[in-house]
């Protein structure tokens, strides 16, 4: 989500759901003077939300940033009779740990049969 799309983000509905635990932490001051200015430039966001989607842009772009290596030989490929190799490293560790730990926060919900993140 590029600068810009946060932007149009702001001007739209909010249709996001929430986790039923508050996060509390404390920012460096340079930070805290821009989330306030962001706020008064989009009044109709709430302070959770604009947190909440720059912690979206932020992550998607860690995501995108880690590397995904090639581990052990799972099968081979039927058509080429490639090896067919098992995605590792530290994005598949961290989509795994990410599918878990929400489906415990959307159980936590009610969601009983949550979809996975990734």
């Amino acid at each position: 989500m590029n600068p810009e799309t946060l932007v149009a983000f702001w001007s739209a509905p909010d249709n996001g759901r929430l986790t039923s635990k508050q996060y509390t932490f404390r920012l460096p001051t340079h930070v805290a003077a821009k989330l306030h200015a962001l706020c008064d430039v989009f009044p109709a966001k709430t302070r959770t939300q604009i947190v909440a989607d720059l912690l979206t842009r932020a992550l998607q772009d860690i995501d995108q940033g880690m590397p995904v290596h090639q581990g052990v030989v799972v099968g081979k490929d039927h058509d080429s009779g490639e090896d067919i190799q098992e995605a590792c490293g530290p994005r598949i560790l961290f989509h795994k740990l990410a599918n878990r730990y929400f489906e415990e926060i959307e159980r936590d919900l009610g969601n009983e049969a949550p979809e996975r993140l990734y």
